[in-house]
């Protein structure tokens, strides 16, 4: 052992005391604990915006004015009249008022109207009258069609009803279910395909001088010809008028040929077709005549979409 320098030693031991002393009192280092972040909540996606939809269009409309009458406006639209009392629940073409307002198309789950019974509407004697009160479609409230069969009295008319031999009547609110009408005249079907076309093939109506050229206001053209001559179907389509309840235009047949084209004849003395008929191009419809008018012609007008054209633009070369 070193004995030599104490003091040296006393300071080495001091020295080693004071670090054990101060390794003994240093404070651990504070732990803090942190909770664990709550989890996130899932994301929920928007459901996509449904489109909305578009609101109806509305229908289109006319205000009735004075002197107009059904077969009128629907020839200013290029309308079957049928059509358009049946959209606007009318029984009676008579019956209408002055402000009256008409739809000009189908109501949504409007049915078409019934076709017409096998009998032929006779034109009123005066020119100057309107159209007669005939049937027209049926609606919800009222039936109007089939109607039931007549039959003149006979003996032996007698003996077929009562021993049922007879052809059974139309149906009508009273019959049982099941019964068949009467059949009427065989109709030809229309032409299959091509019915909705802009093209026409047209033909001249009669064979004549043309009198009197399309203007504004005459809105077709004047063609003379002899009383009884015959006047054809300018081209194929539905007769969807026969009679004389337009004023101005005497004994009238409009053929209506595919929903842009119609055409009309006017002044005849005889009527050939009746009405829902369907017509073959060239097809005899009526005879010449001069109802409501001052000499025998035809007045033939050609409209497209209701709009008058002048019918020189499409028939053939004359």
């Amino acid at each position: 052992m070193d004995i030599r320098n104490p003091l040296r030693r006393a300071a080495a031991l001091a020295g080693a005391l004071a670090l054990a002393a101060a390794c003994a009192t240093r404070q651990p280092a504070p732990v803090i604990e942190r909770a664990p972040p709550p989890p996130e909540a899932p994301r929920v996606e928007a459901p996509p915006a449904t489109p909305a939809k578009p609101a109806p269009r509305p229908l289109p409309t006319h205000t009735v004015k004075k002197g107009e009458t059904l077969v009128s406006i629907a020839l200013q639209y290029g309308l079957d009249y049928r059509e358009l009392a049946a959209w606007n629940g009318i029984t009676n073409p008579n019956v209408m008022s002055v402000g009256q307002v008409l739809v000009l198309a189908a109501p949504a789950g409007t049915r078409p109207p019934a076709p017409p019974s096998a009998i032929v509407a006779t034109p009123l004697a005066t020119p100057s009258a309107v159209i007669e009160a005939r049937p027209l479609a049926n609606t919800d409230r009222i039936k109007v069609e089939p109607r039931g069969q007549r039959l003149p009295y006979s003996e032996k008319a007698l003996a077929q009803l009562s021993a049922g031999d007879a052809a059974p009547p139309a149906a009508t609110p009273g019959t049982a279910p099941g019964a068949t009408p009467a059949p009427g005249p065989a109709v030809p079907e229309r032409p299959a395909g091509g019915t909705q076309n802009e093209a026409i093939d047209w033909i001249w109506p009669v064979k004549g001088k043309v009198l009197a050229g399309f203007t504004e206001a005459s809105k077709g053209i004047d063609i003379a010809g002899r009383k009884g001559a015959p006047v054809v179907a300018a081209a194929a389509g539905r007769v969807v008028y026969a009679g004389q309840g337009l004023r101005g235009y005497g004994k009238l047949v409009i053929i209506k040929h595919n929903e842009t084209w119609l055409s009309a004849y006017a002044h005849n003395d005889a009527i050939l077709v009746k009405e829902q008929q369907e017509v073959k191009r060239g097809q005899k419809i009526a005879e010449m005549g001069a109802s409501d008018a001052d000499q025998v012609k035809l007045h033939f007008e050609v409209r497209r979409q209701g709009k008058p054209v002048d019918p020189a633009r499409v028939l053939p070369p004359s």
